[in-house]
């Protein structure tokens, strides 16, 4: 083939057609496109792009509204999750419902010689005292001796009342008359009536009462009614002096105490001390403070315990309750003689002359009878050292009349034993 043979026009076969392409035999013919109109696309191996599907019935949807409507879904999600959260989280706080581990409710009851036990058995028996009197009002506490109504309690608690108002544990306050009272005894009885269900506690004997036996405290202090406090016995046979407020000596009581640890505050006075079997051992009548105005202390502030209390001898108790409840009045017992309270030695001398110019050795009284002198010096009472005048009458009175009792006395430098039997004097 020639040069000029291959340069010349394509075969017809080969050319890309004009025009349009000729129908096949059998193919559908297509309609002419309208004047103006768009050619739709067809197939054109030479064109820049291959070949391209195009749905012009159906328009293609946005991918951002997709995702716009994704995202509101997730943030309505959100929403409505921290909403609930809140919620909760409100109620629990407007109606709060929180339960703790708890043990359950143990209807036992204490052992009789625990403190609740003793508490227990002894408060029905325990009373309050509210007394007005001249000198305004006051608080105190007693308890209950028999089912006619009698009621112990100290004479400082009393004395010089116009009203007294008794309230028991139950709440439930009658009036009370005073019996009797005794100043050199502190103790006094006073009486309600029309109460029904008394109980009376039992009484101990002051006498089997050891240094360390536990004990428990009732009264009022403060006014706070049936408050229970807990101790031991600290000492026996512990010689205090209280009152002596009118300064002629007629109110001071004499005490051959029972010292305790238990806590004793104002308004204890007269309230039970009681033994593990929740006998009446004690009777609560004074209490050693710390001194006012002592290390900045202030000095108008009301003392209360340091764990120094003392209560008179359930033994003594007994016996003057009973006398005041028949006469009204106690008996002393006494020796007969005048002491000098302001010997300054040890023990306790009979003065060298008595009051009002008799004399101090009172003439065929025990004293005397058991040959007792002026100058004697008084050093002990059954082997037990007395140290001074108030120690003496504390001993004497620590028992009864016509008990039997042996002296040891100084004369001239000799020591003497002297066997007195005790006299009677009634009291104030």
């Amino acid at each position: 083939m020639s040069d000029s043979q291959q340069s010349g026009p394509a075969p017809a076969w080969w050319s890309r057609p004009e025009g349009p392409a000729p129908a096949w035999p059998g193919a559908r013919a297509e309609a002419p496109a309208p004047e103006g109109a768009a050619p739709e696309p067809g197939y054109d191996p030479w064109a820049d792009r291959p070949l391209q599907v195009v749905d012009l019935g159906r328009p293609r949807r946005s991918p951002g509204l997709l995702r716009t409507a994704v995202f509101a879904v997730l943030v309505a999600l959100l929403a409505g999750g921290v909403g609930g959260y809140l919620g909760i989280l409100t109620e629990r706080r407007a109606n709060t419902r929180l339960e703790l581990p708890q043990a359950a409710v143990d209807g036992k009851g204490r052992a009789p010689e625990s403190v609740a036990g003793i508490a227990a058995t002894a408060l029905p028996g325990v009373v309050t005292l509210h007394v007005n009197g001249s000198g305004g009002g006051g608080t105190g506490t007693g308890f209950v001796l028999d089912e006619q109504g009698h009621i112990l309690t100290n004479n400082h608690v009393v004395a010089d009342a116009k009203d007294i108002t008794v309230t028991f544990s139950t709440g439930e306050s009658v009036s009370a008359e005073l019996v009797g009272r005794d100043g050199g005894y502190d103790l006094a009885v006073v009486k309600v009536t029309g109460v029904r269900g008394l109980r009376p506690l039992a009484l101990g004997n002051s006498q089997n009462v050891r240094v360390g036996d536990p004990v428990v405290a009732i009264g009022a202090p403060f006014d706070l009614s049936n408050t229970v406090t807990a101790g031991i016995i600290s000492a026996t046979g512990r010689p205090i002096t209280a009152g002596g407020d009118k300064g002629d000596g007629s109110d001071i009581s004499y005490v051959d105490a029972l010292q305790t640890d238990a806590p004793i505050n104002p308004g204890n006075s007269g309230g039970p001390l009681l033994d593990s079997r929740a006998h009446v051992i004690g009777i609560n009548s004074a209490i050693r403070g710390a001194d006012k105005g002592a290390d900045g202390a202030d000095p108008t502030r009301q003392s209360g315990s340091i764990g120094l209390g003392f209560a008179i001898p359930v033994n003594q108790g007994k016996r003057v309750a009973e006398e005041l409840i028949r006469t009204g009045r106690a008996t002393h017992p006494v020796i007969g003689v005048t002491l000098d309270m302001q010997y300054a030695g040890d023990g306790a001398r009979v003065d060298s002359k008595g009051e009002d110019g008799k004399p101090s050795v009172v003439a065929d009284g025990p004293g005397a009878r058991a040959g007792l002198k002026a100058g004697d010096v008084i050093t002990k009472v059954d082997g037990v050292r007395v140290h001074g005048g108030d120690e003496l009458i504390i001993k004497i009175r620590a028992h009864r009349p016509g008990d039997r009792l042996t002296l040891t006395a100084l004369r001239d430098g000799r020591e003497r034993t002297l066997e007195v039997v005790l006299g009677s004097a009634s009291g104030s």
